[in-house]
């Protein structure tokens, strides 16, 4: 009995470690990376290749990546004509030339360190501050128009609630000034003459 009982849970034991190992054998799928434009559909995946689509506009189906149309700071893509510039001090010395040789060769050292930050600043990458604040101003500009004109309408309205409310006060005060005449006279009975004894 005992011999029943151990040989099928031997034989699950089995299977149990048995079926890691099986599914290691099956290859890894594929994974296929590609980018559509507009409308274009994306493909199915199917059991052994994993599909990922990224989406970009249609403007930019037939247009050179972006990387690679972007100005890059390397020498490779330096003008010609400033590696030209450059040749121009080679063999400068003396005063104002940063150089070891001559009289004051090391007075040039500054104006040429801040010439070639200015250089690096003017031709860099990164974010510049001037193009920044000019699209701001322009974002500012682009506004002021309907806000002027959106404060006018405030002020001209104003003006006249103003206007109307001067002219009820003055049409007030000028009944009150009438008014107050008829209620001024004495009563009749005081401008009667006392009976004489």
């Amino acid at each position: 009995m005992r011999l029943l009982i151990a040989l099928p849970a031997s034989l699950a034991a089995t299977l149990v470690l048995a079926a890691p190992a099986a599914a290691q054998d099956r290859p890894e799928p594929k994974v296929n990376q590609l980018i559509v434009y507009g409308d274009d559909k994306c493909p199915e995946s199917s059991d052994d290749t994993i599909t990922v689509c990224a989406r970009k506009q249609e403007a930019e189906r037939f247009r050179i990546p972006k990387n690679l149309r972007e100005p890059v700071n390397r020498p490779s893509s330096e003008a010609w004509n400033n590696k030209v510039l450059a040749y121009e001090t080679v063999g400068a010395g003396g005063t104002n030339s940063c150089s070891a040789t001559g009289a004051g060769g090391w007075t040039g050292c500054s104006a040429k360190l801040i010439n070639a930050a200015y250089a690096e600043k003017k031709t860099s990458s990164d974010v510049k501050m001037g193009e920044l604040i000019a699209a701001e101003r322009e974002k500012r500009l682009s506004t002021i128009d309907a806000e002027a004109a959106a404060t006018q309408g405030r002020v001209e309205q104003a003006e006249k609630n103003y206007e109307a409310r001067e002219k009820a006060n003055a049409e007030a005060d000028a009944k009150t000034k009438e008014q107050p005449a008829a209620a001024d006279a004495p009563p009749p009975e005081l401008n009667a003459r006392p009976p004489r004894p």
